[in-house]
């Protein structure tokens, strides 16, 4: 056996809702990723603390993951302004000061004010962004600076639930100004091309839990990634998730790592098949169903089994099931979507 792991040599693992939940590592996290043989990248469309910070924290949490292990979108951002504004150009930043200081990093200058007029705006997710941060942020994007958005998320987990992302306050400059950022986080290719010259990787992993950020970004670039049904992105999202969001393995967990390639990856098999009925998907079990693959419980591998085909359909919106195999396996569905 080749484990999944081992056919990569770097894992690009998102963080949120992939390694940790909140302030508690995703149970297993910890231990499976002290067993691949995989290099380590952390990357984060989350700009509001440093690469040092989030290292600290993925330290203390348990994982190995030195400072240099860490990519963040304000890093991203601040290298795309760096390719967009001459050096020294002013750039107002709506964010974190980790931001700026990403910014000022890159040989740019920082200021909080549309007055005088900034050359650039860069936006990233702060808990503490007002009304008056986005005012300032119109202002200038109207006087025509030049204007990058660390990551586009709409929501982000918090311990209550998903809560507004840097995406909302993107939305709020946007429905303003009439305009649209450049986007230099997940799923646009600066922050993946980021980690992929960090971690010097010929044959990367993107590994996390978002089908529009995590799935999405591999597949802006191009390369084969991993979705675990352990955060945001549910079973409902997967069935009619759209080319650009179709991740080439699926799993219920990190554990797959560990495992060989056929325990996670997308593809039919004699275990489960489906036909349709209108603009319903019956599902129905077949040759061992009920057993699932090294450790991954059956609604996983059904979901794997017959993904291609259900991806193949167009005008289809429902799945219901056609034995008592089948029926429990839609059950679980629902109960995770």
């Amino acid at each position: 056996m080749t484990r999944l792991t081992d056919r990569h040599d770097a894992l690009l693992l998102d963080l949120d809702g992939t390694l940790y939940r909140g302030p508690d590592p995703v149970d297993g996290a910890v231990d499976v990723l002290r067993e691949c043989s995989s290099t380590l990248c952390y990357v984060t469309n989350n700009a509001s603390r440093t690469p040092a910070a989030v290292a600290e924290h993925l330290r203390d949490l348990g994982f190995h993951a030195p400072d240099e292990s860490v990519v963040t979108s304000s890093q991203a951002a601040a290298r795309l302004l760096a390719e967009l504004v001459p050096a020294g150009s002013s750039v107002l930043v709506v964010g974190t000061e980790a931001l700026a200081a990403e910014v000022e990093a890159v040989g740019l200058t920082t200021t909080r004010s549309a007055d005088p007029a900034p050359d650039a705006v860069v936006q990233g997710h702060s808990p503490d962004t007002g009304w008056a941060d986005i005012a300032e942020a119109t202002y200038a994007v109207r006087a025509g600076a030049v204007w990058v958005a660390a990551n586009a998320d709409t929501s982000l987990p918090t311990p209550r639930g998903l809560g507004p992302g840097n995406g909302a306050m993107v939305a709020a400059v946007a429905a303003a100004t009439g305009m649209r950022p450049r986007v230099a986080g997940k799923p646009e290719a600066p922050l993946m091309a980021d980690a992929l010259a960090r971690s010097e990787s010929s044959s990367p992993l993107v590994v996390g839990d978002r089908l529009d950020t995590d799935i999405a970004g591999a597949n802006t670039v191009g390369i084969p990634s991993l979705l675990v049904l352990t955060g945001v992105s549910t079973v409902d999202d997967v069935l009619w998730a759209g080319p650009e969001c179709r991740p080439t393995h699926l799993a219920s967990s990190l554990a797959v790592l560990l495992e060989d390639e056929s325990a996670s990856l997308i593809a039919a098999t004699d275990r489960w098949s489906v036909a349709r009925d209108g603009a319903t998907v019956r599902l129905s079990s077949g040759t061992d169903a009920g057993h699932g693959t090294a450790g991954e419980p059956a609604w996983a591998d059904a979901l794997r089994s017959i993904l291609p085909a259900v991806w193949a359909l167009d005008g289809v919106d429902t799945v219901e099931g056609a034995d008592d195999a089948a029926r429990a396996v839609v059950e679980e569905w629902r109960a995770r979507s």
